[in-house]
């Protein structure tokens, strides 16, 4: 057995196999819900209507996917020029501090600065604290060799001390009675509802403009033309006269500022302060989130959408008939298997010698 490439592939099937990757996850995964003891139909009707099923279902969904968004369109540019940033986690923390540390710290110097300033301000401080966080790894694997998955996956691990440590020293709020939390932006700062009586904001707004404008970069630009080109072949696009460094490095500070400022509306938008647990591993659902959008911005949009209706209807799936939440996990796991897989056969055929 051998794969061999098509001479070309049918729009047909690029648009029918996430459809039948996902079709054949939810048999899989019908086979873990008997197994639970559960009625299939029922258990996967629960789901749906947990995620979307009324108004506040639709609103728990995309207050969750809004990190997701930003985190998987971090994914997406990184990996599409090939730089592969597992440190999206990391990048969202330390954007939620730099946001706190603009929106929220600066009380105390006897400066009033106004909200038309100060917001700008915060946003613009996160991007920078995320996209220098994924610069030095980006500079270490051009210049000297090293693996970035290892560096920005054990740079993760750093944040997350760091970030323990700020929340139990400088930047602790003392009003929290001892509970670890940073102090909290100012009422101002905070984003706009975008439905009434919900937990939906303008971050939602945010995630989907910046879906487009990442994806017109991609079709419309020269570093858009670049960065596929060292995604594709950085050897064939050096000797093409694509400046790899400079695409990667670019790469690097686009990808990293997308993650932190994931973090600055995570914070403006639900908590207004940073907690430990703020994120329930966001940087590194986005990975999955890329991946089953097939590095398509605009794609992120939907995948973030179908994983946060999956997590969020757990809930209730779990609560009416006791079916593990994990099964939402194995969902979105498997989704992305078989997603991977159904686009590798639209792009190949397996021969039999």
């Amino acid at each position: 057995m051998r794969l061999e490439r098509r001479a070309s592939v049918s729009r047909s099937a690029l648009v029918l196999a996430p459809v039948c990757a996902v079709a054949f996850t939810l048999l899989v995964s019908a086979l873990l819900v008997l197994w639970a003891g559960a009625p299939v139909a029922r258990t996967y009707a629960l789901l749906l209507q947990g995620g979307f099923g009324s108004v506040f279902a639709l609103s728990e969904t995309l207050t969750r996917a809004i990190p997701l968004i930003l985190t998987g369109l971090a994914a997406t540019v990184a990996f599409k020029a090939r730089l592969y940033n597992i440190g999206a986690e990391g990048q969202l923390y330390a954007g939620a501090l730099a946001a706190v540390a603009v929106g929220g710290m600066h009380g105390g110097t006897g400066l009033e600065w106004p909200i038309w300033v100060l917001f700008p301000l915060m946003m613009l401080a996160a991007a920078v604290a995320g996209a220098l966080l994924l610069l030095g790894p980006a500079l270490m694997k051009q210049r000297l060799g090293v693996d970035e998955v290892v560096t920005t996956l054990l740079i993760n691990f750093i944040v997350l001390l760091g970030v323990s440590a700020l929340l139990d020293g400088p930047m602790k709020d003392p009003t929290a009675m001892g509970w670890p939390q940073s102090v909290s932006l100012q009422d101002d700062l905070s984003l706009a509802r975008l439905i009434a009586q919900t937990r939906v904001h303008s971050g939602l707004l945010w995630g989907v403009a910046l879906a487009f404008l990442v994806w017109g970069l991609f079709k419309y630009t020269v570093l858009g033309f670049d960065i596929r080109a060292v995604g594709a072949n950085a050897r064939a696009a050096a000797f093409a006269g694509v400046p790899v460094t400079r695409t990667v490095v670019a790469v690097a500070l686009l990808s990293g500022a997308l993650a932190g400022l994931a973090g600055a509306i995570e914070v403006a938008g639900r908590t207004s302060y940073v907690t430990l647990d703020m994120s329930p591993g966001y940087g590194y659902t986005g990975i999955v989130i890329a991946m089953l959008a097939g590095l398509h911005p605009l794609g992120v949009l939907a995948a973030s959408i179908f994983v946060a209706g999956m997590l969020v209807g757990a809930d209730t799936m779990s609560r009416a008939i006791g079916v593990p939440t994990y099964i939402a996990d194995v969902i979105v796991a498997a989704s992305l298997i078989a997603v991977l897989v159904a686009t590798l056969l639209t792009q190949y055929r397996i021969r039999r010698r």
